[in-house]
This record gives structure tokens, sequence and C-alpha cells, in this order.
């Protein structure tokens, strides 16, 4: 017994982070779109209206040199823990989002993978509630890991569902 009187709290939540394949595609395709325009900024601006002008090239490339670090800091900002009655989902540098869904409330659980996330082995997991401004997501993760995630999940808010 502390001097607070709580001896019954609750155990921390283990969190789980996101694969570092995330940050990867994630810098790639940053570099995809603004390595070109930097390119096709300076390029011409430099041939046609002279040096002076083709600084404005350096517009996207701050952009990518600063999102560069950026991204990096927002995949560490992601994590999940998995609870006994529920599900814990947080993110956010500058803005903290702290998602909590009841695996009772869970209606719908899928695993997306795009194009872009299937060529870097890559799966996200959605979550549906019954409110709509609950639905969350889990981006980035193993496919492995969010199908195990999505039939956990899946029996959780069965099981609890049950006991309505």
């Amino acid at each position: 017994m502390g001097a607070t009187g709580n001896t019954e709290s609750e155990p921390e939540p283990v969190w789980t982070g996101l694969p570092p394949g995330l940050l990867r595609m994630r810098r790639l395709l940053l570099g995809v779109w603004l390595v070109p325009l930097t390119l096709g900024t300076g390029l011409p601006l430099g041939l046609l209206a002279g040096p002076g002008w083709a600084a404005f090239a350096l517009l996207p490339l701050a952009l990518l040199l600063w999102g560069w670090p950026m991204l990096g800091r927002n995949w560490e900002s992601w994590r999940y823990a998995e609870r006994a009655d529920d599900l814990l989902i947080s993110r956010g540098v500058l803005w903290r989002e702290e998602t909590v869904v009841p695996y009772g409330r869970m209606q719908l659980v899928e695993v997306n993978s795009g194009p872009v996330e299937r060529h870097f082995g890559l799966a996200s997991v959605q979550l549906h509630t019954a409110a709509a401004a609950t639905d969350a997501r889990i981006p980035g993760l193993d496919p492995a890991e969010a199908e195990r995630l999505r039939d956990r999940l899946t029996e959780l808010g069965e099981a609890r569902s049950a006991g309505l």
C-alpha cells in the first residue's frame, strides 16, 4: 500500500512499435517525389532564366532535408498495445493522440495492403467500430503480424460482444 492508497493500479501496457520498413517506404516516397521536383525546377530555370532563378529548386530540396528527420520522428511516435479489455494506439509528435478501442466495440477488423506497401512487405490493420469517429488504423505492419493482430482482435471482439 502506497501513500496514495491505490493498490490495484493497472499494469503499464506493453507497447509495440512499427517495423522500420514503414520508415524506409515513406522516406523513399519522399525522395521519389522531391528529387525529380528539385531537378525539374532547377535545370529548366537555370538554363532558361539564369542561375538566380534556379535557386527556386532549393525549396523542394529544403523540404526533402526537413521531411527526412520528421518522417523518422513520426515513425517513432507510432505504437500500439494490446491490453485485457482494449487496444491502445498512440501516435503524434507535436500533438500526441492516444486511441482506446474496446474489444467489445469492434465491428470489423481489416488488413489492407496497397501496391507500394506490398512491395515493401507491409500491411495495415483498420479497425471499425460502431462510432465512425473511433475507427483506428495501425499502418506499416509485417503482413504476418497484421494477420495475427486481426485474428486476435476479431476473437476478442467476438468474445466481448457475446457477453452483451
